[in-house]
Protein backbone atom coordinates (compact mmCIF):
# COMPACT_ATOMS: atom_id res chain seq x y z
CA UNK A 1 0.00 0.00 0.00
CA UNK A 2 1.46 3.33 -1.09
CA UNK A 3 2.11 5.80 1.74
CA UNK A 4 -0.26 8.75 1.87
CA UNK A 5 1.20 12.22 1.76
CA UNK A 6 -0.49 14.55 4.20
CA UNK A 7 -0.36 18.20 3.26
CA UNK A 8 -0.10 20.68 6.07
CA UNK A 9 -2.00 23.86 5.47
CA UNK A 10 -0.02 26.97 6.25
CA UNK A 11 -1.64 29.22 8.78
CA UNK A 12 -2.75 32.44 7.18
CA UNK A 13 -1.24 35.31 9.18
CA UNK A 14 -3.83 37.57 10.74
CA UNK A 15 -4.15 41.00 9.23
CA UNK A 16 -2.60 43.68 11.41
CA UNK A 17 -5.13 46.40 12.20
CA UNK A 18 -3.62 49.87 12.53
CA UNK A 19 -4.98 52.95 14.25
CA UNK A 20 -3.73 56.23 12.81
CA UNK A 21 -3.52 59.20 15.16
CA UNK A 22 -2.95 62.77 13.96
CA UNK A 23 -3.18 66.16 15.64
CA UNK A 24 -2.80 69.85 14.79
CA UNK A 25 -2.81 72.65 17.34
CA UNK A 26 -4.53 75.28 15.19
CA UNK A 27 -6.78 74.97 12.16
CA UNK A 28 -6.62 78.57 10.96
CA UNK A 29 -2.87 78.84 10.31
CA UNK A 30 -2.59 76.43 7.42
CA UNK A 31 -2.04 73.33 9.52
CA UNK A 32 -3.68 70.37 7.85
CA UNK A 33 -3.75 66.91 9.47
CA UNK A 34 -4.27 65.38 6.01
CA UNK A 35 -0.51 65.61 5.43
CA UNK A 36 0.05 63.40 8.45
CA UNK A 37 -2.72 60.90 7.71
CA UNK A 38 -1.70 60.55 4.05
CA UNK A 39 1.89 59.60 4.91
CA UNK A 40 0.72 57.28 7.66
CA UNK A 41 -1.77 55.55 5.37
CA UNK A 42 0.98 55.03 2.77
CA UNK A 43 3.23 53.57 5.48
CA UNK A 44 0.51 51.14 6.58
CA UNK A 45 -0.07 50.13 2.97
CA UNK A 46 3.64 49.37 2.48
CA UNK A 47 3.62 47.13 5.53
CA UNK A 48 0.40 45.41 4.52
CA UNK A 49 -1.57 46.71 7.46
CA UNK A 50 -5.29 47.38 7.43
CA UNK A 51 -6.24 50.85 8.66
CA UNK A 52 -8.90 50.40 11.32
CA UNK A 53 -9.65 54.12 11.75
CA UNK A 54 -8.16 57.61 11.62
CA UNK A 55 -8.28 59.46 14.94
CA UNK A 56 -7.72 63.17 14.28
CA UNK A 57 -7.81 65.97 16.86
CA UNK A 58 -8.08 69.41 15.24
CA UNK A 59 -7.19 72.47 17.28
CA UNK A 60 -5.96 70.67 20.42
CA UNK A 61 -2.66 71.30 22.15
CA UNK A 62 -0.34 68.38 22.75
CA UNK A 63 -0.02 69.52 26.37
CA UNK A 64 -3.58 68.33 26.99
CA UNK A 65 -3.68 64.70 28.02
CA UNK A 66 -7.42 64.55 27.33
CA UNK A 67 -8.57 65.06 23.73
CA UNK A 68 -11.79 63.76 22.14
CA UNK A 69 -10.32 61.46 19.51
CA UNK A 70 -7.32 60.48 21.62
CA UNK A 71 -9.73 59.39 24.34
CA UNK A 72 -11.79 57.48 21.77
CA UNK A 73 -8.66 55.75 20.49
CA UNK A 74 -7.59 54.75 24.00
CA UNK A 75 -11.06 53.32 24.60
CA UNK A 76 -10.87 51.33 21.36
CA UNK A 77 -7.44 50.07 22.39
CA UNK A 78 -8.90 48.67 25.60
CA UNK A 79 -11.56 46.97 23.47
CA UNK A 80 -8.80 45.36 21.32
CA UNK A 81 -10.05 46.93 18.09
CA UNK A 82 -6.56 47.36 16.61
CA UNK A 83 -3.05 45.97 16.98
CA UNK A 84 -0.79 48.96 16.43
CA UNK A 85 -0.93 52.75 16.80
CA UNK A 86 0.85 54.79 14.15
CA UNK A 87 1.73 58.48 14.59
CA UNK A 88 3.63 60.91 12.42
CA UNK A 89 5.85 62.16 15.24
CA UNK A 90 6.05 61.78 19.02
CA UNK A 91 4.93 65.37 19.69
CA UNK A 92 1.76 64.84 17.62
CA UNK A 93 0.76 62.27 20.22
CA UNK A 94 2.14 63.74 23.45
CA UNK A 95 4.34 66.66 24.45
CA UNK A 96 5.45 65.36 27.85
CA UNK A 97 7.55 62.28 28.46
CA UNK A 98 5.30 61.23 31.34
CA UNK A 99 2.15 61.28 29.16
CA UNK A 100 3.89 59.39 26.36
CA UNK A 101 5.21 56.79 28.76
CA UNK A 102 1.81 56.25 30.41
CA UNK A 103 0.27 55.67 26.99
CA UNK A 104 3.07 53.31 25.92
CA UNK A 105 2.71 51.34 29.14
CA UNK A 106 -1.03 51.06 28.54
CA UNK A 107 -0.45 49.88 24.95
CA UNK A 108 2.18 47.39 26.10
CA UNK A 109 -0.20 45.87 28.67
CA UNK A 110 -2.87 45.57 25.96
CA UNK A 111 -0.52 44.01 23.42
CA UNK A 112 -0.74 47.06 21.14
CA UNK A 113 2.43 48.18 19.38
CA UNK A 114 3.40 51.81 18.79
CA UNK A 115 5.08 53.29 15.73
CA UNK A 116 6.38 56.84 15.27
CA UNK A 117 7.10 57.39 11.59
CA UNK A 118 9.48 60.39 11.80
CA UNK A 119 11.58 59.01 14.65
CA UNK A 120 11.48 55.51 13.08
CA UNK A 121 10.51 53.93 16.40
CA UNK A 122 8.61 50.65 16.41
CA UNK A 123 8.04 49.03 19.82
CA UNK A 124 7.74 45.61 18.18
CA UNK A 125 11.48 45.71 17.32
CA UNK A 126 14.44 45.39 19.71
CA UNK A 127 15.43 49.01 19.04
CA UNK A 128 11.91 50.22 19.75
CA UNK A 129 11.83 48.27 23.02
CA UNK A 130 15.13 49.89 23.99
CA UNK A 131 13.66 53.35 23.33
CA UNK A 132 10.67 52.43 25.49
CA UNK A 133 13.05 51.42 28.32
CA UNK A 134 15.04 54.65 27.96
CA UNK A 135 11.84 56.73 28.07
CA UNK A 136 10.83 54.94 31.25
CA UNK A 137 14.19 55.72 32.84
CA UNK A 138 13.95 59.38 31.79
CA UNK A 139 10.43 59.68 33.21
CA UNK A 140 11.54 58.10 36.51
CA UNK A 141 14.51 60.49 36.68
CA UNK A 142 12.16 63.41 36.01
CA UNK A 143 9.88 62.34 38.88
CA UNK A 144 12.82 61.91 41.27
CA UNK A 145 14.22 65.35 40.36
CA UNK A 146 10.84 66.97 41.04
CA UNK A 147 10.61 65.28 44.45
CA UNK A 148 14.15 66.33 45.33
CA UNK A 149 13.50 69.95 44.27
CA UNK A 150 10.40 70.05 46.48
CA UNK A 151 12.28 68.64 49.45
CA UNK A 152 15.16 71.07 48.92
CA UNK A 153 12.70 73.96 48.82
CA UNK A 154 11.11 72.83 52.09
CA UNK A 155 14.51 72.49 53.78
CA UNK A 156 15.47 75.97 52.59
CA UNK A 157 12.21 77.44 53.88
CA UNK A 158 12.65 75.80 57.30
CA UNK A 159 16.24 77.06 57.54
CA UNK A 160 14.91 80.61 57.18
CA UNK A 161 12.37 80.07 59.92
CA UNK A 162 9.34 80.03 57.65
CA UNK A 163 6.30 78.17 58.89
CA UNK A 164 5.00 75.67 56.38
CA UNK A 165 1.43 74.68 55.81
CA UNK A 166 -1.75 76.66 56.04
CA UNK A 167 -1.64 79.79 58.20
CA UNK A 168 -3.19 79.46 61.65
CA UNK A 169 -6.64 81.00 61.97
CA UNK A 170 -7.26 83.12 65.06
CA UNK A 171 -10.60 82.06 66.46
CA UNK A 172 -12.32 83.85 69.33
CA UNK A 173 -13.35 80.95 71.52
CA UNK A 174 -15.20 83.22 73.91
CA UNK A 175 -17.34 84.60 71.08
CA UNK A 176 -18.11 81.10 69.79
CA UNK A 177 -19.02 79.91 73.29
CA UNK A 178 -21.25 82.94 73.83
CA UNK A 179 -23.11 82.29 70.58
CA UNK A 180 -23.55 78.61 71.49
CA UNK A 181 -24.96 79.56 74.88
CA UNK A 182 -27.37 81.85 73.04
CA UNK A 183 -28.64 78.81 71.12
CA UNK A 184 -27.03 79.57 67.78
CA UNK A 185 -26.41 76.70 65.36
CA UNK A 186 -22.96 75.97 63.98
CA UNK A 187 -24.10 77.26 60.60
CA UNK A 188 -25.16 80.57 62.09
CA UNK A 189 -21.93 80.84 64.11
CA UNK A 190 -19.81 80.17 61.03
CA UNK A 191 -21.73 82.76 59.05
CA UNK A 192 -21.31 85.38 61.76
CA UNK A 193 -17.66 84.72 62.64
CA UNK A 194 -16.36 83.76 59.19
CA UNK A 195 -14.88 80.54 60.56
CA UNK A 196 -15.18 77.04 59.21
CA UNK A 197 -17.24 74.59 61.23
CA UNK A 198 -14.18 72.59 62.28
CA UNK A 199 -12.29 75.71 63.44
CA UNK A 200 -15.30 76.99 65.36
CA UNK A 201 -15.81 73.64 67.08
CA UNK A 202 -12.13 73.41 68.07
CA UNK A 203 -12.25 76.95 69.48
CA UNK A 204 -15.36 76.05 71.45
CA UNK A 205 -13.75 72.88 72.85
CA UNK A 206 -10.66 74.85 73.87
CA UNK A 207 -12.80 77.50 75.56
CA UNK A 208 -14.69 74.83 77.49
CA UNK A 209 -11.51 73.10 78.68
CA UNK A 210 -9.87 76.36 79.73
CA UNK A 211 -12.79 78.05 81.45
CA UNK A 212 -14.77 74.99 82.46
CA UNK A 213 -18.10 75.88 80.92
CA UNK A 214 -21.11 74.08 82.43
CA UNK A 215 -22.10 70.90 80.67
CA UNK A 216 -25.57 72.21 79.92
CA UNK A 217 -23.96 74.88 77.74
CA UNK A 218 -22.51 72.28 75.37
CA UNK A 219 -25.91 71.75 73.77
CA UNK A 220 -27.71 74.91 72.69
CA UNK A 221 -31.41 75.33 72.11
CA UNK A 222 -32.29 73.29 68.97
CA UNK A 223 -31.99 75.36 65.82
CA UNK A 224 -31.20 74.93 62.13
CA UNK A 225 -27.86 73.13 62.20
Amino acid sequence: MAPQIVRQERAVPATVRAAIYARVSTVNLGQDPAMQTRELEEYCQRRGWEVHDNYVDNGYSGKKDSRPHLNRMMQDAHERRFDVVVVWRFDRFARSVSHLLRALEAFNSLGVQFVSLSEQVDTSTPTGKMVFTVLGAVAELERNLIVERVRAGLRHARSKGKRLGRPKVDADGHQVATLRRAGRSWREICRQTGLSKGTAQRAYSTEKSVHGLPKNHSRPIPSNV
